[in-house]
């Protein structure tokens, strides 16, 4: 089990937590909107962070961003192994003709 696998199952469980005690928790149990905006957020700072070169701020950051990724799909419950298998299935395929195929 990889480590974002495992991410993702802790906020799994960290659904059933109390929102006092757990910012998953809290993201999880409040509006959809609230887990969007900090996705957004967390995106615009490791955007920021690449712009202006600080690869240590970056890769933190970037954690960020994959750890709000994941809160946010699961407050719309689309699951870590729904996306890995849309990347599967798009695997080997040129970005150019991925696109066309929508």
């Amino acid at each position: 089990m990889t480590v974002l696998e495992r991410l993702a199952d802790t906020i799994e469980a960290r659904r059933a937590a109390d929102p006092e005690m757990s910012w998953t928790a809290r993201l999880l149990a409040g509006p959809k909107e609230k887990a969007i905006e900090k996705f957004g957020e967390e995106a615009v700072e490791a955007i920021v962070a690449a712009g202006s070169g600080q690869k240590d701020r970056l890769v933190e950051e970037s954690a960020d961003v994959l750890y709000h990724l994941l809160v946010m799909l699961a407050a719309h419950e689309v699951s870590l192994s729904d996306v890995l298998d849309e990347l599967e299935r798009r695997e080997g395929l040129s970005g150019i003709a991925e696109k066309a195929s929508r």
